[in-house]
């Protein structure tokens, strides 16, 4: 969910700054589900990947993307909104052009180091473009402006206390690491979490966030497996002394933000190597170790986390130095000086 929970926190937050009304374009899926149970009125619209690679899809998506651009006009014309905001993300490019033809200004916010496809083609309709890396400045073409990464309140917020009363292990002495892959799941991690279940659970309590139908096949008092937690997340990573994620740019500053020493495995296949350059930068701060996808397996993976649990005073340490900044207000205050109206 890296681009919905940034999105629900701006238009909590603008609520909150009084005087807006918030909207919500989207597809279908988890993005539906999430902005209706927070409240905020959702219009669905077609939307179709934007690939880098041969696909048949790549022809019929071009209709889809033609339907939703359309579909967002006849949107964006009820709402008469006086400014869309966009985390990026391929359902955004259409809402984002048919608000430049209705010539309503456009904002967007790139979290990972170097700008997406779909941020590359909103930033050539955009008034301003807001980024978390500091190294993102020089790939962004147009107005642009480093406000950090969009940290939801409920992460500083967190309680570790609610979150072991939540997880209730029964060895509360050993350390909580967290297995995540993202809102989906990686079915890579999974596996070698798996394979080196009996090893880990000696010497510590696993939570696994294992994503929709990818439960592994492990029992255990020290183990709690969940296929997607949300309100109950921040509380769960305050109480969690180690994570084990990949490198979506979101969830990274956030454990920054908790100062919880991570092991990153960075989508590689199939991706543009957004999550690798998220990880290496994080690395070269010294807030992160990193394993290699392709070096995943089930020996790599319990060495890394030993690994991660004996130098992990020195990445806090390290993290503990980082000056972070709230993003989140630093885009409302944009937003509400550039907005008469205050309807988003």
């Amino acid at each position: 969910a890296g681009h919905v929970v940034p999105n629900l926190e701006i238009a909590n937050r603008l609520t909150d700054s009084g005087g807006w009304d918030s909207f919500y374009i989207g597809s279908s899926g988890i993005e539906k589900k999430l902005v209706e149970t927070e409240g905020v009125p959702f219009f669905e619209i077609k939307s179709g990947k934007l690939r880098r690679y041969w696909s048949w899809k790549n022809f019929t998506d071009i209709f889809n993307v033609m339907i939703g651009f359309f579909q967002s006009l006849r949107i964006l014309r009820k709402i008469s909104p006086e400014v869309v905001f966009s985390k990026g993300g391929f359902v955004s490019v259409s809402p984002c052009i048919a608000a430049w033809v209705l010539r309503i200004p456009v904002y967007t916010h790139e979290s990972d180091l170097t700008p997406g496809l779909a941020n590359r083609i909103i930033s050539r309709f955009s008034s301003m473009s807001f980024f978390s890396f500091m190294q993102t400045k020089k790939h962004i073409k147009g107005e642009s402006l480093h406000v950090g990464a969009l940290i939801r309140s409920s992460i500083p917020g967190s309680d570790k206390f609610k979150g072991n009363n939540f997880l209730n292990f029964e060895e509360p002495f050993k350390k909580n690491i967290l297995f995540m892959g993202g809102s989906l799941g990686s079915q890579k991690i999974n596996e070698a979490l798996e394979s080196s279940f009996a090893q880990l659970k000696n010497r510590f309590n696993i939570i696994h966030l294992c994503g929709a139908g990818k439960a592994i096949d492990v029992q255990s008092d020290s183990y709690r497996s969940f296929e997607y937690l949300g309100q109950e997340f921040p509380d769960v990573l305050a109480a969690c002394d180690l994570v084990v994620s990949r490198a979506g740019a979101n969830s990274i500053f956030e454990f920054l933000e908790l100062k919880k020493p991570m092991l990153l495995i960075p989508l590689e296949a199939g991706s543009r190597g957004d999550q690798v350059l998220n990880a290496n930068a994080f690395k070269d701060c010294c807030w992160a170790n990193i394993l290699s996808e392709s070096d995943l397996n089930a020996s790599s993976l319990y060495q890394a986390v030993i690994d991660l649990d004996q130098g992990s005073d020195d990445l806090i340490d390290h993290m503990n130095r980082y000056s972070k900044g709230d993003g989140v207000s630093k885009v409302v205050q944009f937003l509400n000086k550039s907005s008469a109206k205050k309807q988003v």
